[in-house]
């Protein structure tokens, strides 16, 4: 029975959910293919990348891992939140060194708030109790 009202819920779910799970979605989909998977089996672009960022290239699978562990943090609904505040530390630490080496201000600095509205955003649309934690209230 219990399994037979998640899926109807799974099924019901607004709009605003369901664009909560897209957003979400793609955020999960970056982190893993476009971050973290070059990281673990194409080592030579991301040591090229951490030389061009002037981080020592030891911290790769630190950086990695974190990333890893962050993402599948935030794909389980139960730790999401969690997750999303592992991936907001680590996304402040890329916006920052993009800052040191003083690259575009739109197109890299930025792109970590970019990449955190989305995660945030997602979270903040499927999840109901972070919804009521942060309201989003009109203006009176």
């Amino acid at each position: 029975m219990t399994e037979e009202i998640k899926l109807t819920s799974w099924r019901n779910a607004t709009a605003s959910v369901w664009t909560g799970r897209i957003l979400s979605g793609l955020f999960i989909a970056f982190m893993l293919f476009a971050s973290v998977f070059p990281k673990f089996f194409l080592p030579q672009i991301a040591f090229d990348t951490l030389k061009q960022l002037e981080w020592p290239p030891k911290y790769l699978m630190l950086i990695a891992g974190i990333e890893l562990v962050g993402t599948i943090l935030y794909l389980i609904p139960r730790t999401a939140v969690f997750g999303a505040v592992l991936l907001t530390g680590l996304l402040g630490g890329a916006m920052a060194t993009q800052i040191r080496i003083e690259n575009p201000l739109f197109s890299h600095i930025l792109f970590g708030l970019y990449l955190g509205l989305m995660m945030w955003g997602g979270l903040w649309l499927r999840d109901g109790q972070l919804r009521s934690l942060f309201p989003f209230r009109a203006a009176e």
